[in-house]
């Protein structure tokens, strides 16, 4: 920015040079140059403006992603200590069951001694009853009774015996079933509590990753967000450097306009001392009147000052000059002393000179319009009278003549300063 303060400078000292130089003694307003240069200053700002506004919805639209991700974080957050208590639960539940096979592998321990001793009194048993020597026969036992009486409590003894022999057998029987259940119940506990320790620890891992890419992606729209607030800054930061240059820019055109002033000025004083300064340069041009403003041309009064129906647009438009129609080719005189300061095509008008004056202290311009010809130059002072150029039908014209305005001050697009020519010059 620092770059384009220096060359708008330098662009502006040049055209102050050349004009100088190209008419000697003669300074040509670069005026129109330094309009033009500010009006790309104004849509500059409003193009700065507009990317402002731009980057400012787009930090607001990132912010508010950054936020629903962070909230989403937090979810995941509380979900991971959510899934790292029921863990911390399973494995509460895993040493507890750990403890319970712990305590059950002592009761095996003592069921399998309680059996190993019944398998020891079932053998000796069988063994009494087998052995040779002394053989426990049931029969032998029953026909050896003296009496019937002793035959009962004979039987008795025997009953009660295999009765013991078939209760020790099932209750073997029992004990291991038991054992055998006890043992499969606890290690399909265990299993489901470890199946539910892995579920878990699954689910936390599932829920780490991704909080992982929402962590990546904060990351990401962080330093999104911080190139945004850096464009912002760069925009305001060039956004005032062009305020500066187009408040300095403002000042060139109001010393501008002031030389212009002072230039006129002096064109005034130099024709008062001008013996022949009054020339009408002959042809189809009308006298040159005595006072400050004379008659720009001859020819029909065909159109005044005021709103009227556009002959071309056919609307209502308001008409900042006055209309005389004539020849193509004739003469157009200055209507007063000053300097030009625009000679040249401009849109509607067509071929168009205007001419800055200075009347007591008072800056005026003046405008001929739709001219066939253009016989002068900016920065050229003309006398009152003095042939410029000649009447045509260039630019927004039905037919050949001479528009003429009268600006209070210098001439503007809008048209506020257009005045009534009739005021100042008869036709």
């Amino acid at each position: 920015m620092k770059i384009y303060k220096l060359l708008l400078s330098g662009i502006v000292m040049v055209l102050l040079l050349s004009t100088i130089w190209v008419v000697p003694g003669v300074l040509a307003s670069p005026l129109k140059d330094l309009q033009k240069e500010q009006k790309k200053l104004e849509l500059k700002k409003n193009d700065l403006n507009t990317g402002i506004t731009k980057k400012n919805l787009e930090i607001n639209a990132n912010k508010s992603t950054i936020n629903q991700i962070m909230d989403q974080i937090a979810a995941f957050n509380a979900k991971i200590e959510e899934t790292n208590e029921n863990i911390d639960q399973a494995v509460s539940k895993i040493n507890k069951t750990t403890d319970e096979i712990k305590a059950l592998r002592e009761s095996i321990k003592e069921l399998e001694k309680k059996i190993e001793e019944r398998d020891v009194v079932l053998r000796e048993r069988v063994r009494a009853m087998q052995v040779k020597g002394d053989p426990v026969n049931y029969i032998d036992v029953f026909l050896g009774a003296n009496s019937f009486s002793d035959f009962i409590d004979r039987f008795s003894a025997v009953s009660t015996l295999m009765d013991a022999d078939r209760k020790i057998m099932q209750q073997q029987a029992d004990d291991k079933a038991q054992l055998e259940k006890d043992k499969a119940l606890v290690e399909e506990k265990l299993a489901k509590q470890e199946e539910t320790k892995k579920e878990l620890e699954g689910l936390k891992a599932s829920l780490l990753s991704q909080k992982k890419e929402k962590d990546k992606l904060i990351d990401k729209l962080e330093v999104e967000q911080a190139k945004l607030v850096n464009e912002k800054e760069s925009l305001k930061d060039e956004l005032h450097e062009t305020h500066e240059v187009s408040k300095k820019l403002e000042n060139q055109i109001k010393a501008e306009q002031q030389r212009q002033a002072k230039a006129a000025r002096e064109a005034e004083q130099k024709r008062k001392a001008t013996a022949n300064a009054g020339s009408t340069g002959g042809g189809y041009a009308p006298p040159v009147s005595s006072g400050t403003w004379t008659k720009p041309a001859n020819g029909v009064y065909t159109s005044s000052f005021g709103w009227r129906t556009h002959p071309i647009y056919g609307t209502k438009r308001q008409h900042r000059g006055a209309d005389i129609a004539n020849a193509t080719g004739t003469t157009v005189l200055a209507a007063g002393d000053g300097v030009v300061s625009h000679a040249g095509p401009m849109s509607t008008y067509g071929n168009v000179i205007m001419i800055t004056h200075s009347v007591n202290g008072q800056i005026f311009t003046t405008v001929y319009a739709h001219l066939s010809r253009v016989g002068v130059r900016v920065g050229q002072h003309v006398p009152k009278g003095q042939p410029i150029g000649a009447i045509g039908t260039t630019g927004a014209s039905t037919g050949p003549h001479l528009h003429f305005e009268m600006h209070v001050g210098n001439w503007s697009a809008s048209g506020p300063s257009a005045v009534n020519p009739l005021r100042y010059v008869s036709f």
